[in-house]
């Protein structure tokens, strides 16, 4: 089972100093972070995308690629990409040069993305969300399994004999995640292509988490990929620890309660209880996060959520430490454990490439350096 951390790249104030940092603060902070959670052990760093403030992540294969050069086992994800407003072409060609560059540390995850703005920003209408997401993953799983692509769509220009450059590494794409919370819709497109499914699990009460999860793994077994069982799952979740539990409320009321996502709502006892965030010692943690697998089964990944709500980086790297050293390698022994031997680990790139074997993907096509085109199409 992969364990990590992921960030949404909220710059936010500090309730307890009146402090915000500053954007170019903020980028190194969570390279800093990325760095920590493979120092402590940690599988996974995942970065949002957004393209408003309070959050700086508007490119964050840019971000990866600075993180996947100063680590060496890490492996490196999104949380999430935005299929639907972003363009598939980029996309494609994004991910695979991020996968030459880290050796083939890297997965994705797929969203809708939940500002609305967002989508006549970059000339979509928020109503095609979902339409949007399937024809654009469509086209995406075109652009790296094929070669050559001629294609023709409803939300974008025609494509006639593309190639999207670079080809996957070893020729094998990278795996996606498909991130919802409450669309059944993307769990079905997750079930289709025998991707993974991830529920981000911190808003929602287990018994909603549930009801996806299972939705997901039904139709991941009527396509035919495997006893629903084997659906490759992750899930999402914020924590906050010291070793004392009362200590740990005492910090982190003030973040909670003035957090621009669910600050000035529920109280934080109400929401620890509605909800899968967790408050507490690091036993209450390692408790709460082993009682998922009794409402989602046995699942392939748990990220947590540290650095949200203005805590500061100091505090952040605190966490880290304590998932590291305390927590994590107890889940892991445990989750190991009770995990049947039928149901798989993540898929990382070595496990696609063994499964599906490697191959020099490169389309070595003539042509000339000005034109992109060989000299009989030119003339």
């Amino acid at each position: 089972m992969q364990f990590g951390v992921f960030s949404v790249s909220d710059v936010t104030i500090d309730p307890t100093t009146g402090r915000t940092p500053s954007e170019a603060q903020r980028i190194k902070d969570v390279v800093t972070i990325a760095k920590k959670a493979e120092e402590v052990g940690l599988d996974v760093f995942a970065l949002g995308e957004h393209h408003n403030p309070p959050f700086f992540s508007s490119s964050p294969t840019t971000t990866l690629g600075y993180i996947a050069g100063q680590t060496e086992r890490l492996q490196l994800s999104t949380a999430t990409t935005l299929i639907t407003t972003n363009d598939p072409v980029k996309i494609a060609e994004d991910f695979a040069m991020l996968q030459h560059l880290a050796g083939g540390r890297v997965d994705l995850m797929m969203g809708r993305g939940n500002t609305g703005p967002v989508y006549p920003w970059f000339g979509k209408d928020i109503r095609d969300g979902i339409p949007l997401a399937i024809e654009n993953y469509a086209l995406l799983r075109r652009l790296w399994d094929e070669d050559v692509v001629d294609w023709e769509g409803r939300f974008r220009t025609p494509l006639r004999g593309f190639t999207a450059t670079p080809r996957p590494l070893d020729g094998v794409a990278p795996f996606v995640w498909h991130g919802s919370i409450r669309s059944p819709e993307i769990a079905e497109q997750a079930a289709y292509y025998g991707d993974g499914f991830f529920h981000n699990h911190i808003f929602w009460p287990a018994e909603h988490t549930k009801r996806m999860v299972e939705f997901y793994r039904r139709r991941f077994e009527h396509y035919g990929h495997g006893a629903a069982d084997q659906a490759i799952v992750g899930l999402g979740g914020q924590v906050f620890m010291r070793k004392n539990s009362q200590d740990a409320v005492s910090e982190f009321r003030p973040y909670f309660d003035n957090a621009p996502v669910y600050g000035h709502g529920p109280s934080l006892e109400d929401f620890s209880r509605e909800t899968p965030l967790t408050v507490g010692s690091p036993q209450q943690v390692i408790e709460r996060t082993l009682g998922f697998r009794d409402y989602v089964g046995d699942y392939q990944r748990q990220l947590f959520l540290v650095d949200h709500a203005g805590l500061p980086l100091k505090t952040v790297l605190e966490q880290l430490d304590i998932l590291g050293e305390e927590v994590v390698p107890v889940l892991r022994k445990e989750f190991a454990a009770l995990k049947p031997a039928h149901v798989p680990d993540a898929p990382t790139h070595e496990s696609l490439v063994a499964a599906r074997g490697a191959k020099d993907s490169t389309v070595y096509a003539p042509a000339d350096d000005v034109t992109g085109q060989a000299p009989e199409e030119a003339a």
